[in-house]
């Protein structure tokens, strides 16, 4: 074990992401930072992470909590509608690069949606027809990114949930320190399938998707702790995040 440790750091294949998949990290911590933000300040309801919503929306019908579902409804109606869109905008990028212009297009529209729910966040009262908007307005930024990240086909990375990732990167490593084929690779859906990949290339999926989740985590932890003593900077890092990822693609393009 200790021998394999020291040839994949020898031959350079563990070492921090670039380029592509240092965004989709920049991503997921928006993504973990617009759940953190909606659990916390929309009334219990997610808006990023549909699975978890959806349980919500269950328990809510079940204990009869009217507001509370209507909440996760809209914010399940928004997410798909943000989908749709995001497939939209990037169903005729090229495939000739890790990170497509249609792609970096999908960002942008994320990031204008994210600055009107910045925008809205900092009215102050968060009820009524505000509390809705800020639901609608962060579940459809999130489908759009989904439906991004998505078409990038990222073998085993989701950035709006983290059950299929951390899925992902325990068979990754359980196939790579056993030696055996990786279950793993970049399909239509972006997440698996059954084909051979060298040794580096599946201890590096494994590599992203540790990151992936310890960047969820983190992300989560910083938005508890805004959301706790700075509530109005909370919406800033989302924002932040993903103009950021937009400003480098666009960028990349440029310099391409």
């Amino acid at each position: 074990m200790r021998e394999a440790i020291h040839f994949y750091l020898r031959r350079g294949a563990i070492a921090l992401p670039q380029g592509r998949d240092t965004m989709v990290l920049v991503l997921t911590w928006a993504a973990s930072g617009v759940d953190a933000i909606s659990y916390l300040g929309l009334g219990h309801v997610f808006t990023a992470n549909m699975t978890g919503n959806t349980v919500l929306l269950g328990l809510a019908i079940g204990q009869g909590q009217g507001l509370a579902a209507l909440r996760s409804i809209i914010a399940l109606v928004a997410f798909a509608v943000g989908a749709a869109l995001g497939a939209i905008i990037v169903e005729k990028a090229s495939y000739h690069t890790d990170w497509p212009l249609a792609v970096t297009r999908a960002v942008w529209v994320e990031a204008v949606i994210l600055v009107l729910f910045t925008l809205t966040w900092h009215l102050g009262s968060r009820n009524g027809a505000i509390l809705y908007s800020l639901i609608t307005l962060s579940a459809l930024a999130m489908g759009i990114q989904s439906a991004a990240i998505r078409h990038l086909k990222v073998p085993g990375v989701a950035t709006t949930y983290i059950t299929g990732t951390l899925t992902s990167m325990v068979a990754e490593l359980t196939s790579w320190l056993r030696g055996r084929i990786s279950p793993l690779a970049a399909d239509s859906t972006g997440q698996s399938a059954a084909l051979e990949l060298p040794q580096a290339r599946r201890y590096q999926g494994a590599w992203l998707q540790a990151l992936v989740l310890l960047v969820y985590i983190l992300a989560a932890v910083v938005s508890g702790f805004l959301q706790l003593r700075h509530a109005r900077l909370v919406a800033l890092s989302p924002l932040l995040a993903v103009a950021l990822v937009g400003l480098n693609a666009s960028l990349r393009h440029r310099r391409k």
